[in-house]
């Protein structure tokens, strides 16, 4: 495990240091602001390790640096850890793409020595994580750091919120932004979510922590609704 360790910081502490990434088809590509920064993946890492947890899931590989912090926790908590990524942008660009990674974040996490811990799903995610709640398939904690528009961000909380546990942790990236406060803010007035950690780093991102709401309130009357609103 430290030698797993060591190799994976070297890589992610390089990357963060140089800001920058050449892609595998020879672009010079900006991490920053697009990837969390450190002290963002640090408690992301911290939050993976208090929860023990083992089988962890995330909307936006991107340029992996989230990914290598939760790789990082996983392996603090021993073997057998597994990771699910969601991106459909990493190797082809899907209709009206701006950009592709060109597939960086899966040849950064081989770099660094953890690409047989995360499994990529190359859909958009609100195919795949219907798919994932079919299966049966279940998770410790989630990161939410993908299409950042209201309609989609809220799909992933929802379906985020069934596929961890009862009581379980769903962290949300970039939640200075109305759209993802006010989709947060349905989860907590509707479904009984609780805030239990919040963070800043710099202008460009800022995060909450939540903890899901008992399953009863999947399940409540039609008629109840909490008007949601941010502020």
């Amino acid at each position: 495990m430290p030698t797993s360790l060591d190799r994976l910081h070297s890589v992610r502490e390089q990357l963060i240091a140089d800001g920058t990434v050449v892609t595998p088809d020879g672009r010079l590509a900006e991490i920053f602001p697009v990837a969390i920064g450190p002290e963002e993946g640090a408690a992301l890492r911290d939050r993976v390790v208090e929860e023990g947890a083992t089988r962890t899931l995330e909307v936006g590989l991107g340029f992996a640096i989230s990914t290598l912090f939760i790789c990082e926790g996983l392996l603090m908590n021993g073997p057998g850890g597994g990771h699910v990524a969601v991106d459909p942008f990493q190797l082809e660009p899907g209709p009206g793409a701006r950009t592709t990674y060109a597939g960086v974040g899966l040849e950064t996490l081989e770099r660094a020595g953890v690409g047989d811990l995360v499994h990529l799903c190359q859909e958009e995610s609100q195919v795949v994580l219907p798919r994932l709640l079919d299966e049966r398939q279940r998770f410790d904690l989630a990161f939410i750091d993908g299409n950042h528009r209201f309609e989609a961000v809220f799909l992933d909380l929802i379906y985020a919120g069934r596929l961890v546990a009862e009581g379980g942790i769903v962290f949300v990236d970039d939640t200075h932004l109305p759209a993802i406060g006010r989709a947060i803010e349905f989860c907590v007035d509707n479904l009984g979510w609780e805030p239990v950690g919040e963070g800043s780093e710099g202008t460009a991102h800022e995060w909450t922590v939540l903890e899901t709401g008992p399953r009863s309130l999947l399940h409540r009357p039609f008629t109840e609704f909490a008007d949601f609103h941010v502020g």
